[in-house]
């Protein structure tokens, strides 16, 4: 089974630009969008004609910002948010046999104190809550734009952002916590420490032609998933957005 994630920031810029023509190609059985800001009755009829046969939207209630929206060739079972106060329209989770899998928008923490706190907030009951699942006998799957690059090998200036959120330590120790906690960055359990592996490059100084980024995006699974995991990778050839595809390929 191959999952994508994909942060389009702006559907219906991505429609327009035809930005969905590599589906064709990459075939994913399940493909999970994020920043669509959209409202479900919104959506671009294009998006119903990609030959998917369960789409779920969870959309924010500010007009014009976040939202998710997950795209699946299976049946799954599909609620929102049951650990955060999901206003943002960040999280759907999907479940079938004994996975669950999340598309998340994680929030971003940029803007002041106050957002980053809510960041962490929604970083730890996450966590909790994943680790509920495992323990209940669940297979976990996670995946969408955390807004966190990990290690210094993640990000292409890692000393000049020391100072940023998305490379803060708080933020950077949560993914330790991930970790810690059994979960695994099939990134790179696949790919090693591969330099200049990047999903997100900034609109200025025209940074992606010097790809010049960021890998904010990811898959994570649970530890009992490990042997079924077959590949990870990143799709930067694929644009439209400031973000690139990010997948996986596994057994399930």
């Amino acid at each position: 089974m191959k999952l994508i994630s994909w942060n389009v920031n702006g559907l219906r810029a991505v429609v327009a630009k035809e930005g969905f023509a590599w589906l064709d190609e990459v075939r994913p059985d399940f493909l999970g969008l994020q920043e669509i800001k959209v409202k479900e009755d919104d959506v671009p009829k294009e998006i119903y004609n990609l030959g998917f046969k369960d789409i779920s939207v969870n959309s924010g209630a500010r007009a014009g910002y976040s939202g998710v929206m997950s795209l699946a060739k299976f049946d799954v079972q599909t609620q929102k948010a049951a650990f955060f106060d999901d206003r943002e329209g960040r999280v759907l989770e999907h479940r079938f046999g004994d996975i669950v899998l999340f598309n998340i928008y994680f929030p971003n923490g940029q803007k002041d104190d106050e957002r980053l706190a809510y960041k962490m907030d929604f970083y730890e009951k996450f966590l909790a809550y994943c680790k509920e699942l495992v323990k209940s006998g669940k297979e976990v799957i996670f995946c969408g734009d955390v807004n966190t690059a990990h290690r210094e090998i993640d990000l292409k200036n890692p000393k000049a952002n020391a100072k940023t959120s998305g490379f803060l330590p708080i933020e950077r120790a949560w993914i330790d916590e991930v970790l810690k906690s059994g979960f695994i960055d099939t990134f790179r359990a696949v790919n090693g420490d591969i330099a200049d592996a990047y999903s997100w490059w900034s609109y200025r100084f025209n940074a992606r032609a010097k790809n010049v980024g960021w890998r904010i995006d990811y898959f994570f699974i649970s530890q009992g998933l490990k042997d079924r995991l077959k590949d990870a990778f990143i799709l930067p050839e694929i644009t439209g957005s400031d973000h690139c595809p990010v997948g996986i390929e596994i057994e399930i």
